[in-house]
């Protein structure tokens, strides 16, 4: 799968997502583009976006996209890597247009 992870996701976490493609808003030069314009851009190029932006639900129109999305709960790396496995499990089971939202431990 063609992952991509929002600005404000760890690089790191793609260490557990072995056998994907991984990039970053980032590195595709998309730093700073808002929720709207940025879902528009990956849809159809990607499979499945990771963030941890937990208002992008509510604040953006969802259907109609074939990009899965995956939220984490938090950005805080020592929590993500204490949910790899969920994480990649999440990634793993995306279906096109899905949100799947990760749970913490605690």
């Amino acid at each position: 799968m063609k992952v991509i992870f929002d600005e404000n996701v760890p690089l790191p976490l793609q260490q557990f997502l072995a056998g994907h493609t991984v990039t970053t808003v980032q590195l595709e030069g998309w730093a700073g583009i808002g929720n709207g314009e940025l879902l528009k851009l990956v849809d159809g190029r990607f499979d499945v976006l990771v963030l941890a932006d937990k208002n992008l639900r509510y604040q953006q129109e969802l259907k109609q996209r074939r990009v899965a999305l995956v939220e984490l709960p938090t950005n805080r790396w020592p929590v993500l890597k204490s949910l790899a496995q969920e994480i990649a499990r999440a990634v793993e089971n995306s279906t096109p247009g899905g949100y799947t939202t990760v749970k913490s431990l605690a």
